[in-house]
């Protein structure tokens, strides 16, 4: 194996990395998932999602923080193991690559759940197995390739974002023609705005987390963006504000239009049925094929996170060298291989459970999400204690409150979504969290810096 080829190179700017994390973040957990979100809770969804992206706003910027301080960071990894120690580094990788593998599958199936809106009676995994093979070879070709196929994919579903919040707004304010304006009474009707009281707005916590899910892969980009300490700050705050904005404003819109209790009935997304009430010919089919392209884009990111996340293993020693390799276009072709077995897992899975695929995996990524953000928020928290010597050109503003109300927020997130969530998806995430940490006791890592 060549040395050569050991190094990937930093060609990535602040633009792709901010569309790549709108791209990990707007997918399926927008598009599909929005419709189990408000079926739990109703309109409160929006406080839902409000609390959320305030947490993400902490959690991030912690992250841009250390990130910043440790400029010769490639991943997460790097930025905790020399805050917190080796395990929960150990740990926090191996969470993320399994939220990663698991959600391209479980987006794969949702692509194909899509597909099959024009190609009724073609069945899920043949849907699912072609959408998997389009991501992997975009992963294959050279980083600037996939970086801008991500931004233009990325771009492409915030416009057509922006213009479902105009159309949105536009029927619900104005009259015209034979359309009478629906206003706001939607938002209290059918039960009220807490139709499913506070039990509801804690299940759906755990959609909102798993939606949001996907923004922290700023991390994982360090080693291939140009001036780490500069772009990923600039990435986070433009990055938050889109997500927050291209949340609340769409969920706001589909539960004014829509009573909260018929969205979850139907099997198109309630972007296709907001569009589909504009009456513009072929307005839910231009809709769905963006809800496609954003589905695709999020599972390339997260394709793109997981395989990054193997590299570094290989490269530090941790899991064998061939995941290092680098071919001529600079990519770690084996460890996206690799990472590609779980789209055709999930593929296999989904001709035995079909559409319900996704709705089974989405629970455990929540969970994921979670404790992805939970160890950032610590280690931040911890960062200033270890590295108080160095200045930094970018420090949070009221530190450390926002770092404390993130991680008090997440634990009662947690203990809530314990109680809220189906016993056998709890069960199964904690057998993998157990499964991981018995690894590391395994290979004797249980060892002082």
């Amino acid at each position: 194996m060549e040395k050569v080829n050991q190094k990937l190179q930093r060609t990535m700017t602040s633009r792709h990395i901010t569309m790549m994390a709108l791209g990990g973040a707007i997918g399926a957990g927008l598009f599909k998932g929005s419709s189990a979100a408000i079926d739990m809770a109703g309109p409160s969804v929006l406080l839902a999602y409000l609390i959320g992206g305030i947490i993400l706003l902490f959690v991030m910027q912690g992250l841009a923080e250390m990130a910043v301080r440790n400029n010769e960071a490639r991943t997460f990894r790097d930025l905790v193991q020399t805050i917190l120690g080796k395990y929960p580094a150990y740990f926090l990788d191996w969470i993320y690559w399994k939220m990663w593998v698991l959600n391209i599958a479980a987006e794969s199936v949702v692509a194909a759940i899509f597909i099959q809106y024009w190609l009724p009676h073609y069945p899920i995994w043949i849907l699912a197995l072609s959408v998997s093979v389009l991501v992997t070879a975009i992963n294959l070709l050279s980083v600037k390739v996939f970086a801008e196929t991500e931004y233009w994919l990325a771009l492409i579903k915030i416009t057509v974002i922006v213009v479902f919040i105009i159309a949105g707004l536009v029927l619900l304010l104005v009259t015209f023609g034979n359309h009478t304006a629906v206003g706001f009474s939607n938002l209290t009707e059918h039960g009220g705005f807490f139709p499913n009281g506070s039990t509801g707005l804690i299940a759906a916590m755990l959609v909102v987390i798993y939606s949001y899910g996907g923004t922290e892969i700023i991390g994982i980009t360090l080693a291939e963006t140009k001036n780490p300490e500069k772009v990923v700050p600039k990435a986070v705050r433009s990055t938050l504000v889109r997500i927050v904005t291209f949340y609340l404003l769409p969920f706001f819109i589909i539960v004014s239009l829509i009573p909260w209790n018929e969205v979850n009935g139907v099997p198109e997304s309630p972007f296709v049925m907001v569009f589909n009430m504009i009456g513009i010919p072929g307005a839910d089919h231009i809709m769905n094929a963006v809800v496609l392209l954003a589905i695709i884009s999020s599972m390339n990111s997260g394709l793109y996170g997981s395989s990054r996340v193997l590299y570094t293993q290989a490269v530090d020693g941790r899991i064998p060298k061939i995941f290092a390799h680098l071919s001529k276009r600079k990519v770690p072709v084996y460890a996206i291989l690799m990472c590609t077995v779980a789209l055709y897992m999930g593929v296999i899975i989904s001709l035995f459970a079909g559409s319900k695929t996704f709705d089974f995996l989405m629970g455990s990524l929540g969970y994921t999400v979670l404790f992805i953000w939970l160890i950032i928020a610590i280690a931040h928290l911890k960062s200033r204690q270890k590295q108080a010597e160095k200045t930094s050109a970018y420090a949070v503003k009221w530190f450390p409150y926002t770092t404390w109300i993130a991680i008090i927020a997440l634990s009662a997130i947690l203990i809530g979504i314990i109680f809220t969530t189906s016993i056998i998806v709890t069960g199964i995430t904690l057998a993998i969290y157990i499964f991981i940490t018995l690894t590391y006791v395994y290979k004797g890592r249980f060892q002082e810096n």
